[in-house]
């Protein structure tokens, strides 16, 4: 088993609200969606290295990044297990699994078991959910 980030960081909905964009606010406290085509990462090819917009957990790397087609980011794999947990939604009349940032509780999106090998999975992610470091980049 992964073992779990034990930094925990959580904060007021003021200072969220303060320090995110109303989109990324709403996307990541609140489990909103961004329309499909519309996010700045969904079409990036650049290689490089996903993190939270909240926190700056690692999330993703480009390297599982594939197009699946929908509009959204998507990945095969994390960059690291341990930095995603993931529940069961049930909201929209529909049973999802929701992946959501294990260090500050951000929702970043659902997984899907339609994704390519090796994982066979899709973690579709909202880019305002997202702060991508190109390769080379520090964070």
């Amino acid at each position: 088993m992964t073992e779990k980030l034990t930094e925990k960081i959580s904060k007021t909905e003021n200072e969220w609200r303060k320090q995110l964009s109303p989109e990324q606010y709403q996307v990541t406290r609140e489990a909103g969606t961004e329309r499909a085509f519309t996010g700045k990462y969904w079409n990036n090819h650049e290689q490089g290295r996903y993190h939270c917009v909240c926190c700056g957990a690692a999330l993703f790397d480009s390297e599982t990044k594939f197009d699946s087609g929908t509009g959204w980011p998507s990945f095969y794999a994390p960059a690291e297990e341990r930095n995603i947990t993931e529940d069961t939604d049930r909201s929209y009349g529909m049973t999802r699994t929701e992946a959501r940032c294990a260090r500050c509780d951000a929702h970043l999106g659902h997984v899907f078991p339609d994704g390519p090998k090796p994982t066979g999975l899709r973690y579709c992610m909202n880019s305002a959910s997202l702060e991508f470091q190109p390769k080379g980049g520090g964070r």
